[in-house]
């Protein structure tokens, strides 16, 4: 990766870490399926009438949308409506890290650098004693709803890359197209008509706002700069900046929602960004060998 994707990696993971304290604060009185299905409407309208449809066929844009979209969302707001506090969610969602390089190197072929291997096993480190540490309040049923979103977002990561699309953000709102209607289906088939009509008539400000957020930078900013970068670079290369979302989440929640981390968290937090560390030294590390390897050998003494 150069610099500029390096820097737009950066802001992606800095948006997503604080959208999950956005999700906890406006999602109160609303079911989570519901809210997620709101949240893809507005990022399929009006921008699926400005953007052109990607030049791929539409079993690929609903496997994007399935995965990437309904997966991992639907599984991380159900997990944070059973308890899973925002920063703890944002740390246990990472281990998509982990399926996303072992998908690739299976289906793509892309095989990771062993130095780039060791920071993605130093940041999963990091989660397992995150893992270990969490509180009593955090249920597992609400810790496997988030690892099922995980995963599902590492199946998507490989879809987009598989996929060859260079319009990152058209991919975003197109794959949307099959997020809302089966959600507010399973809505109301999980929380039943009644609490989908008392969450319609909860949706306040609160929620409207954390809907912009999510839908206007999380989704349309975020995964349209996220799945760009997937288009021009291998996977072990885009996904380690990830890890640094939850440093985000868990400092946001820390001042805003008084949720401080406990020993195991603050220290699996470190861990994982010890391991983006080490995956991003060499890749910088390659692209200088790449560089000096075009350079005939003639020039390099000048």
């Amino acid at each position: 990766m150069n610099r500029r994707d390096s820097l737009l990696a950066a802001l992606v993971a800095t948006i997503w870490g604080f959208n999950f304290v956005v999700i906890d604060w406006g999602m109160d009185g609303v079911p989570p399926l519901l809210f997620v299905a709101v949240r893809f409407a507005v990022v399929l309208v009006p921008a699926a009438l400005l953007l052109p449809r990607p030049d791929l066929p539409w079993r690929t844009l609903a496997a994007v949308g399935v995965f990437m979209s309904l997966g991992q969302f639907g599984f991380l707001y159900v997990a944070m409506d059973a308890g899973m506090p925002p920063g703890l969610a944002a740390l246990v969602l990472q281990a998509q890290v982990i399926f996303t390089v072992v998908i690739a190197a299976g289906v793509l072929r892309e095989r990771p650098t062993p130095a780039q291997a060791a920071g993605v096993l130093v940041g999963s480190l990091g989660l397992v004693v995150v893992a270990l540490g969490r509180g009593g309040d955090v249920s597992a049923i609400a810790l496997g709803l988030c690892l099922l979103g995980a995963l599902s977002w590492a199946v998507g990561n490989v879809v987009s890359r598989s996929s060859g699309a260079t319009g990152g953000l058209a991919l975003t709102v197109w794959s949307a197209v099959v997020v809302p209607l089966p959600l507010l289906a399973l809505s109301l088939l999980v929380d039943g008509p009644a609490a989908v009509a008392d969450g319609v008539a909860a949706f306040g400000w609160e929620a409207g706002l954390s809907t912009l957020y999510t839908a206007g930078l999380a989704s349309l900013v975020g995964y349209g700069i996220f799945n760009t970068l997937l288009s021009r670079n291998p996977s072990a290369a885009v996904v380690p900046w990830v890890l640094l979302a939850p440093v985000v989440a868990m400092a946001s929640a820390a001042v805003l929602l008084d949720q401080w981390p406990n020993a195991a968290e603050a220290t699996g937090g470190a861990v994982m960004v010890a391991g983006v560390l080490v995956a991003l030294r060499t890749s910088s590390g390659s692209r200088r060998q790449a560089r000096l390897a075009r350079v005939p050998a003639g020039s390099l003494g000048r």
